[in-house]
């Protein structure tokens, strides 16, 4: 991670997550899943893109790299 990332570098990290999840759950619910598993829209799917995209770059505070686990 860089040591020179400001609170409010990580804290938009950290907002774009809550937007993504928010998004997600509102479209589970619209479509009345648990999961998106279960949507056959799950392959192409904007909204789920945009969450992993979400969660990889609050994992990671937008450095690259792959997960680890």
């Amino acid at each position: 991670m860089a040591k020179n990332l400001q609170k409010e570098d990580l804290q938009k990290y950290e907002e774009q997550l809550i937007r993504c999840t928010q998004a997600l759950q509102e479209c589970q619910a619209n479509k009345q899943l648990r999961s998106c598993l279960q949507c056959e829209d799950v392959i192409g799917c904007k909204v789920r893109d945009d969450y992993v995209q979400a969660v990889y770059q609050s994992m990671n505070k937008g450095e690259s790299g792959g997960f680890e686990f």
